[in-house]
């Protein structure tokens, strides 16, 4: 599982690959489409649509001479799951820490 949550991780840590999966929670959408919003190639697009796939959170396909993409949201699981385990500690006030070592600090030993 840890290189399954490598590669997700590995491909979710890029701007445009995040971006592209936000656009694909609407439709499925063609390569040409996907590219279009982006100020980069058709071939860097692919790219990273090529790494997208690997980490399996989307797939390709093509459909008469067009290439579409579909996003996969199942290949989250592994990763929603292993982030939920984190869920369980309770948030850590700052404020009430450093108020206690401030009381902690000032207050004479004996």
């Amino acid at each position: 599982m840890s290189h399954e949550l490598d590669t997700v991780f590995a491909a979710l840590a890029d701007p445009t690959r995040r971006a592209i999966l936000t656009m694909l929670l609407e439709d499925d959408m063609a390569v040409t489409d996907v590219a279009e919003p982006f100020e980069m190639s058709l071939a860097a697009i692919s790219k990273h649509l090529m790494i997208l796939t690997r980490a399996g959170l989307i797939a390709q396909e093509k459909r008469g001479r067009v290439k579409w993409c579909k996003l996969q949201p199942d290949a989250m699981r592994a990763t929603s799951v292993w982030m939920q385990g984190f869920g369980q500690f309770e948030p850590v006030h700052l404020d009430a820490f450093e108020r206690f070592l401030a009381t902690e600090l000032s207050e004479p030993e004996t």
